[in-house]
């Protein structure tokens, strides 16, 4: 492993606006139901079949009101990329059993991206949806309303992707939301923007065509556009333009970065650090870790790793450090960003790999001082030391196979591969598991799709389907 300082610059320098990621607001409580029902009825068309069952209170799934908390996830793993919420007064148990369903809908498609919320909206990415009746035929950007599932519009962004074994088939990338747009990368790397109202494409880029991008890997593009300010940030991956940055509203190229020698992209998306004002953009690629100057595109650092099957998780940024991972046993490993004049930063190894932290697909969480995650793709939660890398616990759970985390409230939400979500505490002192439950539904597919936590509620993708399930405490 070794880690540089680059020398190469990019031709090209765009003003940086403030940053559109924004923290999650605190937690209300909800209306009486019937109060609650009233509002919906009232706001949706008379004589509508909704609006009637609303007001004669027989619908078993009850819609998400107005009085929850504002539901915003933005992006792949929340509004800071850190899969953490920060909402509180949320269940520190869960039932036998599992929380609360409030609705369920179908037409997500197949494949394994996560959800996007914002706007009163859920967006996904998927193949062949019931809409357009061509089973896997297809892939489209979808809308749901938040409130009640209920399909808003489809976009169809091209092929589906049907290369390797079936496990493997069907979308990945989470789309990005921005006010009135709305971003996703196909795993062909062909990227879309798109009005969140309607799903109308504004402009298309095509990673591979327009800027000579490559893979590390054989699955495909999973990352998703990082928006900050007036541009959206992506990684075509190889030695050309590593890293590439566009003006959000017309696509118009801004600035590039050359990594040399840069095996390809990986999957993971791009996180945002400030070292002694110098903004950085930091991600992973086959080839390591790497950070770009915002403001030019720049390459300030790079630590390249061993090659490895594909580099996966998204790194985690608190203050100067970075954490990041990879998995099929290659490690993580903690780095130390440091300021240098005229806006360099150079990185130093706080810790190498440590290869008790592989981490594959399911991502890692950071709660205080510790991180928690999956044992590679084993499906045994860990715990560990951010400063030192040492595990503190390793248990397995009531789920198996290859495990996705987010948290919130003092807890971690871990979703295991054969459709069990538990609930555990995020403390250093031993794995304490306060429930769990069996997503329903078919079993033939992995159940890999990242969990959200916001407004008060638990959303999960399950191929096709997505379920909403409350979990606020007092309700």
């Amino acid at each position: 492993m070794r880690h540089t300082a680059s020398q190469s610059v990019a031709p090209t320098q765009s003003r940086l606006s403030p940053g559109t990621t924004h923290r999650l607001l605190g937690v209300a409580r909800r209306f009486r139901r019937a109060a609650v029902a009233a509002l919906f009825a009232a706001a949706l068309p008379v004589g509508g079949a909704v609006a009637g069952l609303l007001a004669s209170g027989s619908l078993v799934a009850t819609p998400v009101s107005a009085a929850d908390p504002v539901a915003n996830w933005p992006t792949f793993r929340g509004p800071d990329r850190t899969a953490v919420s920060t909402e509180t007064g949320l269940l520190q148990a869960w039932p036998a059993e599992g929380p609360k369903l409030v609705w369920e809908t179908k037409g997500a498609g197949r494949g394994y991206a996560s959800l996007a919320v914002a706007g009163g909206k859920i967006f996904t990415l998927g193949d062949g949806t019931p809409a357009n009746g061509a089973a896997d035929k297809v892939e489209y950007l979808s809308a749901f309303s938040l409130e009640d599932g209920k399909p808003l519009w489809q976009s169809q962004t091209g092929a589906p992707w049907n290369s390797g074994s079936p496990t493997w088939q069907g979308s990945r990338s989470t789309p990005t939301v921005d006010g009135d747009r709305v971003y996703v990368i196909t795993p062909y790397g062909k990227l879309f923007c798109c009005d969140t109202a309607n799903g109308e494409v504004k402009w298309t880029k095509d990673l591979k065509e327009d800027f000579g991008g490559k893979k590390g890997d054989g699955w495909g593009y999973s990352e998703s556009v990082l928006v900050d300010g007036d541009k959206a940030v992506f990684t075509p991956g190889g030695d050309k333009n590593t890293m590439v940055a566009v003006n959000k509203l017309t696509g118009e190229t801004v600035w590039t970065t050359a990594r040399a020698g840069d095996r390809g992209a990986g999957h993971a998306s791009i996180v945002i650090a400030d070292i002694g004002g110098t903004r950085v953009y930091v991600t992973t690629t086959g080839s390591g870790a790497m950070g770009v100057r915002a403001t030019d595109g720049k390459l300030l650092w790079s630590y390249e790793i061993d090659r490895t099957t594909a580099v996966i998780p998204t790194p985690i940024v608190r203050g100067e450090l970075v954490f990041f991972a990879a998995g099929y046993k290659r490690g993580g490993a903690l780095l130390k960003q440091v300021a240098q004049p005229e806006n360099l930063v150079n990185v130093e190894e706080v810790y190498p790999i440590k290869t008790s932290l592989a981490n594959k697909h399911g991502g890692i969480v950071l709660v205080g001082d510790h991180l928690f995650g999956d044992s590679d793709d084993a499906g045994v939660p860990f715990c560990a030391n951010l400063m030192s890398g040492e595990i503190v616990w390793k248990e397995r759970g009531s789920g198996r196979g290859s495990a996705a985390f987010a948290a919130a409230d003092g807890c971690v939400y871990i979703r295991f591969q054969n459709g069990v979500v538990a609930l555990a505490k995020a403390t250093p002192d031993g794995y304490k598991e306060t429930g769990s439950f069996k997503i329903p539904g078919d079993e033939s597919m992995p159940s890999w799709s990242h969990p959200v936590i916001t407004g008060g509620r638990l959303f999960l993708r399950e191929q096709d389907r997505i379920l909403c399930y409350d979990v606020t405490a007092g309700r």
